[in-house]
């Protein structure tokens, strides 16, 4: 069965963009069909998730949650209060001392970061932009 580039990085656990770059890179082999497009085949999606596969455990081992360094220097550090979601769009609030702060970030985000009520998290003010994040090993506040 051949899968689109999209079904592929979900099975993976990688993003879309990250398993363009390897297929761009002669990483993965693909079938491309007439109208271009690039289709991978199940076989090569199972030899990319063999344990010996170094590419997807590198991407495996990024995606730990951990901050290690970042530029923005507008860093606040607080708690979930809530989290409302609705279609493509979350909104995110969270509880800074005495003040809190709203972000409307993707479902996604939240559905990565596994977002929820209570969560230690960072907002990372960064011009008009807000993002949410935590730190590896964060638990609940009680």
């Amino acid at each position: 069965m051949l899968l689109t580039v999209r079904e592929a990085a979900t099975r993976l656990g990688v993003g879309y963009s990250t398993l363009k770059q390897w297929i761009y890179q002669g990483r993965v082999r693909t079938r491309v069909t007439s109208g271009g497009h690039h289709r991978i085949p199940d076989t090569e999606v199972d030899r990319l998730l063999a344990p010996s596969a170094p590419a997807v455990r590198a991407a495996a081992h990024e995606r730990t949650g951990l901050i290690v360094a970042i530029s923005g220097r507008n860093q606040l550090r607080g708690y979930v209060d809530e989290v409302r979601i609705e279609g493509l769009l979350a909104q995110v609030r969270l509880r800074i001392g005495d003040q809190t702060l709203t972000a409307v970030i993707t479902r996604d985000a939240v559905e990565e970061l596994k977002l929820k009520r209570g969560d230690d998290a960072l907002a990372i003010v960064k011009s008009t932009e807000v993002m949410i994040a935590r730190e590896a090993g964060d638990k609940k506040r009680r």
